[in-house]
């Protein structure tokens, strides 16, 4: 799945109907906005579940200063409408894929149950 544009008038929708949903705060002139985009965009292709969006804050500058962002690029993740992950700067390809691969999670989550001390 291709990135989306979000816009004040499709954030809430877009969010409370689907189960995943990152959200990219960009600008045309952010140089690290411009380095990010590939790897957004990659990951957008390989995780055809999740919604991309991004949200262009010259564009958005009401829904910008809504959501108080300070500094771009801005990676937001919504899962199931609420907000779980908000952080400022470009992750590097490996940092977002980790996040995103639930079946990697889902074995860790396994894996630390296994190691925990029973109570």
């Amino acid at each position: 799945m291709a990135t989306v544009d979000i816009t004040q008038d499709t954030l809430g929708q877009t969010i409370a109907e689907n189960d995943i949903v990152l959200l990219d705060w960009w600008a045309e002139w952010c140089g690290p906005c411009k380095q990010f985009a590939p790897t957004y965009e990659a990951a957008s292709e390989k995780h055809e579940d999740i919604v991309f969006g991004k949200v262009d804050t010259e564009e958005q500058q009401m829904l910008a200063a809504s959501a108080q962002i300070s500094s771009i690029p801005t990676l937001m993740a919504f899962r199931e409408g609420i907000l779980v992950f908000s952080q400022p700067g470009a992750l590097p390809a490996s940092a977002l894929d980790q996040g995103l691969d639930m079946e990697e999670v889902r074995a860790e989550v396994a894996k630390q149950s296994q190691d925990a001390p029973n109570a």
